[in-house]
Protein backbone atom coordinates (compact mmCIF):
# COMPACT_ATOMS: atom_id res chain seq x y z
CA UNK A 1 0.00 0.00 0.00
CA UNK A 2 1.46 3.56 -0.96
CA UNK A 3 1.97 5.98 2.07
CA UNK A 4 2.34 9.44 2.38
CA UNK A 5 2.42 11.67 5.18
CA UNK A 6 3.66 14.99 5.70
CA UNK A 7 5.08 17.34 8.52
CA UNK A 8 6.24 20.31 9.42
CA UNK A 9 3.78 22.63 8.66
CA UNK A 10 2.90 25.20 11.12
CA UNK A 11 2.32 28.91 11.28
CA UNK A 12 5.27 31.45 10.78
CA UNK A 13 5.86 35.28 10.47
CA UNK A 14 6.31 36.73 7.29
CA UNK A 15 10.49 35.86 6.03
CA UNK A 16 10.31 32.92 8.27
CA UNK A 17 11.50 29.88 7.09
CA UNK A 18 9.68 25.88 7.13
CA UNK A 19 10.89 22.84 6.16
CA UNK A 20 8.18 20.26 4.95
CA UNK A 21 8.77 16.39 5.30
CA UNK A 22 6.72 13.72 3.37
CA UNK A 23 7.46 10.12 4.77
CA UNK A 24 6.95 7.69 1.93
CA UNK A 25 6.30 3.92 2.08
CA UNK A 26 4.88 1.07 -0.54
CA UNK A 27 6.77 2.22 -3.95
CA UNK A 28 10.10 2.14 -5.09
CA UNK A 29 10.84 5.78 -4.06
CA UNK A 30 13.50 6.44 -6.26
CA UNK A 31 12.08 5.66 -9.11
CA UNK A 32 9.17 8.02 -9.00
CA UNK A 33 8.59 12.13 -9.70
CA UNK A 34 8.20 13.41 -6.27
CA UNK A 35 6.09 16.72 -6.17
CA UNK A 36 4.84 19.42 -3.27
CA UNK A 37 1.62 20.67 -4.45
CA UNK A 38 -0.61 23.25 -2.62
CA UNK A 39 -3.65 24.88 -1.52
CA UNK A 40 -5.41 28.01 -0.25
CA UNK A 41 -9.42 28.71 0.53
CA UNK A 42 -11.12 29.50 -2.45
CA UNK A 43 -8.53 28.65 -5.04
CA UNK A 44 -7.39 25.63 -6.58
CA UNK A 45 -4.40 23.32 -6.45
CA UNK A 46 -1.23 24.71 -8.07
CA UNK A 47 1.73 22.80 -8.33
CA UNK A 48 4.88 24.22 -6.07
CA UNK A 49 8.18 21.91 -6.89
CA UNK A 50 8.41 18.78 -8.60
CA UNK A 51 11.59 16.93 -8.60
CA UNK A 52 11.65 13.18 -11.27
CA UNK A 53 14.03 10.20 -10.58
CA UNK A 54 17.05 12.06 -11.92
CA UNK A 55 17.13 14.69 -9.58
CA UNK A 56 15.79 17.53 -12.16
CA UNK A 57 13.71 20.21 -10.31
CA UNK A 58 10.99 22.34 -11.34
CA UNK A 59 9.42 25.13 -9.78
CA UNK A 60 6.33 27.54 -9.79
CA UNK A 61 7.53 30.89 -10.81
CA UNK A 62 6.33 32.10 -7.17
CA UNK A 63 8.50 30.18 -5.52
CA UNK A 64 11.98 30.27 -7.17
CA UNK A 65 14.65 31.26 -5.22
CA UNK A 66 12.76 30.73 -2.20
CA UNK A 67 11.52 27.10 -2.00
CA UNK A 68 13.96 24.01 -2.73
CA UNK A 69 12.70 20.16 -3.25
CA UNK A 70 14.97 17.34 -1.85
CA UNK A 71 14.99 13.75 -1.16
CA UNK A 72 16.44 11.34 1.25
CA UNK A 73 16.13 8.36 -0.93
CA UNK A 74 17.84 5.92 1.58
CA UNK A 75 15.24 6.67 3.83
CA UNK A 76 11.84 7.39 0.95
CA UNK A 77 11.76 11.25 2.09
CA UNK A 78 10.77 14.10 0.42
CA UNK A 79 11.47 17.51 1.13
CA UNK A 80 10.33 20.93 1.10
CA UNK A 81 13.10 24.02 2.61
CA UNK A 82 10.42 27.01 2.19
CA UNK A 83 12.54 30.30 3.24
CA UNK A 84 11.47 33.93 2.67
CA UNK A 85 7.83 33.21 3.55
CA UNK A 86 4.54 35.28 2.32
CA UNK A 87 1.84 35.68 3.70
CA UNK A 88 0.38 34.23 -0.07
CA UNK A 89 2.41 30.90 0.82
CA UNK A 90 -0.10 30.18 3.14
CA UNK A 91 -2.11 27.01 1.90
CA UNK A 92 -2.47 23.40 2.67
CA UNK A 93 0.50 22.07 1.11
CA UNK A 94 0.29 18.15 -0.25
CA UNK A 95 3.34 15.35 -0.88
CA UNK A 96 2.47 13.43 -4.26
CA UNK A 97 4.12 10.56 -6.14
CA UNK A 98 3.74 9.63 -9.86
CA UNK A 99 5.56 6.98 -11.54
CA UNK A 100 5.41 8.72 -15.08
CA UNK A 101 7.67 11.67 -15.15
CA UNK A 102 7.09 14.23 -13.65
CA UNK A 103 6.30 16.12 -17.22
CA UNK A 104 3.53 13.76 -17.50
CA UNK A 105 2.62 13.40 -14.18
CA UNK A 106 2.03 17.02 -13.79
CA UNK A 107 -0.55 17.35 -16.91
CA UNK A 108 -2.37 13.73 -15.85
CA UNK A 109 -2.56 14.04 -12.36
CA UNK A 110 -0.53 12.68 -9.74
CA UNK A 111 -1.10 8.94 -8.82
CA UNK A 112 -0.55 8.88 -5.21
CA UNK A 113 -1.38 11.71 -2.26
CA UNK A 114 -0.57 12.58 1.22
CA UNK A 115 -2.91 13.98 3.57
CA UNK A 116 -1.66 18.10 3.81
CA UNK A 117 0.06 19.91 6.18
CA UNK A 118 -0.88 23.20 7.21
CA UNK A 119 1.36 26.40 6.69
CA UNK A 120 0.55 29.39 7.85
CA UNK A 121 2.32 32.31 7.36
CA UNK A 122 1.08 35.57 8.75
CA UNK A 123 2.05 38.48 11.43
Amino acid sequence: EVRLRESGGGSVQPGGSLRLSCATSGFEFSTYCMGWFRQAPGKEREVVAMIDSDGSTTYADSVKGRFTISQANYRNWLYLHMNSLKPEDTAMYYCAADIRVCREAAKRGFSFWGQGTQVTVSS
